[in-house]
């Protein structure tokens, strides 16, 4: 299988070209199959929340919902680093088929849920089927690719990201009204059995094994640690109380698993989350800012759509309209942010506004009523999902610009771990303060009816009405508006309690120092923020990566102005360009280069024209093919594109820098610019349409 996790091997046999002996067609199918497994798990991250609701109301505990969503969060993350090694060790085809099977029982089982501990168990299930098809299926991208398209098949996936976060509220609203809310669940059925059977027909990697230590006691005492964690802030003051035995023994239970996490990874060979990361300041900050915008998040979107069907009374497929300027917010500043950032190289205004304006929506989010309009609310959806995008595209990319390169992979995966179980813990300590806080207002409520003589329909009282909302149906008129009042408050409030959280990480980001940037981390990955589980790649996938985005980013004529000055040669950019593509080919006819290159017949002509003027080609036939002096300038401008490409990784291009390193950049400067040492690649049409 091949490792992508690790560099081409530099003696010995080859490393397996990504891709060799494949068709472009067959490439591009097997990845639309990884496109459908992704699909799968990104959709399960927001397609629940408008179902939520009516899963409650038909399964009761509503106290339980919370854990609907932690439980999927929660084994996800703590499989997701698993999946990544042992794929390495056994094979990512075979353990990513093995993953959609899991997601696919995970997923049955859930649709046929009849309470709802069944219904959470499952939910677990399906997590970690989901942890192996996010890691997975971006991971055998770079076994079916070269380094040069790597960033452009990987923007495909965080594109099903952003399209996931506005598709997934909404369709699962429409399948509950429409069908039942187990349908967000067997829909999964069709679509992953496709995804599995064109995995089995179409994907061919080479096989190459890597062997792992891999750190099974790591990761298991870290799950606990979230999930003792979780169990706290979800059960505490709600199920027991905060002094019970039961509350204060999972406490301790979760130190006593830390303290031990702490011991194991110290000595471990390849550790979960290494601990040397906390030595470095910007990475202990980003984690704690990172916690906190994955608790304001998902803890909101698991909650808005209660409020807008229970206390607004929308249906459940306009809950997930009424949610999209929410996510349009968040993709906007998100996109912007990212941008800004990577053309001006400063980025601290981000973490410190992004905090500042989600704290603010927090609270205009607690101002919301039952008698809030739409205009008013979307405002207010707005301003919170703006908040957040300012700040999530930002903190990978200042957790990447603050280690070495040895710690890139593990760094930006420790930073989207702690914004996971920051969402875990959001949507858990949302639900202890929503039904806290409803069972005492619904109490006072029904209290308050009883002694003004009103008669109720039995079965109606304060602990029904909390369990099963459409029982406010039932009750008399009179006493509705008091009821909603109740949950309208009771959801707001936990807007209110989020909203000093929040302003501890506005705090924490002004302590954060703006370091430049290096160019190779101004590259922002869609997946990597709005994941709710840890991206999972190596130091030698992000650089890839990076790389191949920014190397796709630079303008064609502003590179050929570059590497030709560079390289100390007197010639258009367009004579740069056409020499290096005689030098790739070994020769070139002009006409049939215009033909499959972005480069105008007319500009072709008159680069030809130049470089046979300064013999530097001569023709053969039709063909320009290169003189000695051609070939000799050609190799200058291959050294100078590899040393511009270089200068992006700034200081990880230092005197020790590492040979897969090297590899990457050599490997990406022969696909770029073309080297007569190349390895032999599948076939390609004649012309180079990338310059």
């Amino acid at each position: 299988m091949a490792q992508e996790t690790s560099p081409p091997q530099l003696g010995g046999e080859p490393a397996p070209v990504p891709g060799e002996g494949q068709s472009h067609r067959t490439v591009l199918v097997a990845i639309g199959a990884l496109l459908l497994g992704m699909l799968l798990a990104a959709l399960d991250q927001t397609i629940v929340s408008t179902a939520l609701p009516t899963i409650v109301s038909e399964l009761g505990g509503m106290e339980h919902l919370s854990w609907v969503v932690t439980a999927y969060m929660l084994a996800s993350t703590a499989a997701t680093p698993l999946w990544g090694k042992l794929g390495d060790q056994y094979g990512r085809k075979k353990l990513f088929q093995a993953a959609i099977v899991i997601f696919l029982i995970g997923s049955a089982l859930c649709g046929i849920a009849q309470n709802m501990p069944q219904l959470i168990g499952f939910r677990a299930l399906q997590g970690l089927g989901g942890g192996g098809l996010m890691v997975l299926s971006m991971a055998i991208v770079g076994d079916l690719v070269s380094p040069r398209e790597r960033g452009k098949y990987q923007g495909l996936f965080g594109a099903v990201f952003g399209a996931t976060s506005v598709l997934g509220p909404l369709l699962g609203g429409f399948f509950t009204e429409q069908l039942t809310w187990r349908w967000v669940f067997y829909i999964n059925l069709p679509i992953g059995v496709v995804a599995l059977f064109v995995i089995a027909a179409v994907l061919h990697i080479p096989v190459r094994s890597t062997r792992h230590t891999i750190d099974y006691l790591g990761t298991f005492l870290i799950a606990s640690v979230a999930t003792c964690l979780v169990l706290v802030a979800s059960l505490g003051g709600t199920t027991w109380a905060w002094d019970s035995p039961q509350i204060i023994g999972t406490a301790l239970l979760g130190a006593v698993l830390l303290v031990w996490f702490v011991r194991v990874e110290r000595r471990a060979a390849e550790p979960v989350l290494p601990l040397k990361l906390f030595r470095i300041r910007t990475f202990t900050l980003v984690s704690v800012i990172s916690f906190v915008v994955g608790f304001a998040m998902f803890g909101a979107m698991t909650y808005l759509p209660t409020f807008l069907q229970i206390v607004q009374g929308v249906s459940p497929t306009m809950s997930g309209v009424h949610m999209l300027p929410m996510v349009v917010g968040m993709l906007l500043t998100s996109t912007a942010s990212g941008q800004i950032v990577s053309r001006t190289g400063r980025w601290k205004v981000f973490p410190v506004t992004g905090t500042a304006v989600t704290a603010l929506g927090l609270l205009l989010l607690h101002r919301l009523t039952e008698t809030s309009s739409t205009w008013e609310m979307s405002a207010y959806f707005f301003v919170f999902g703006a908040g957040l995008g300012l700040v999530m595209q930002v903190l990978v990319l200042v957790v990447q610009n603050a280690v070495g390169y040895e710690d890139l992979g593990v760094a930006t995966s420790g930073a989207t771990f702690f914004r996971s179980i920051g969402a875990s813990f959001g949507v858990a300590v949302f639900g202890t303060v929503f039904t806290s806080r409803l069972t005492h207002k619904l109490e006072d409520v029904f209290a308050q009816a009883a002694r003004a003589g009103t008669e109720l329909p039995p079965g109606t009282g304060p602990a029904q009405v909390a369990a099963d909302p459409r029982a406010i149906g039932r009750l008399p008129a009179e006493l509705r508006p008091e009821v909603l009042h109740a949950y309208a408050t009771s959801i707001t409030d936990v807007f209110l309690y989020a909203a000093p959280v929040v302003l501890v990480a506005f705090v924490v980001a002004w302590f954060l120092k703006e370091d430049p940037l290096r160019a190779s981390v101004t590259a922002p990955d869609t997946s990597q923020t709005l994941a709710s589980n840890p991206v999972e790649r190596s130091s030698y996938e992000e650089a890839a990566r990076a790389l191949s985005v920014l190397g796709s980013r630079e303008g064609r004529k502003e590179i050929y102005e570059t590497i030709t000055a560079r390289a100390g040669l007197d010639l258009r950019p367009a004579s740069s360009w056409l020499l290096l593509r005689i030098r790739r080919h070994g020769v070139v006819e002009p006409a049939r280069l215009a033909e499959t290159a972005p480069v105008p017949l007319r500009v072709i002509t008159d680069a030809a024209r130049e470089i046979e003027e300064r013999r530097l080609a001569r023709r053969e036939g039709i063909e320009l093919v290169l003189t000695e002096d051609g070939a000799a300038a050609a190799g200058l401008l291959a050294r100078a594109r590899e040393e511009s490409l270089a200068a992006l990784l700034g200081d990880w291009w230092g005197p020790d820098r590492p040979t897969d390193l090297v590899q990457l950049v050599e490997e990406l400067n022969a696909e770029l610019c073309g080297s007569d040492a190349e390895r032999p690649r599948a076939p390609e049409p004649p012309g180079d349409h990338h310059a």
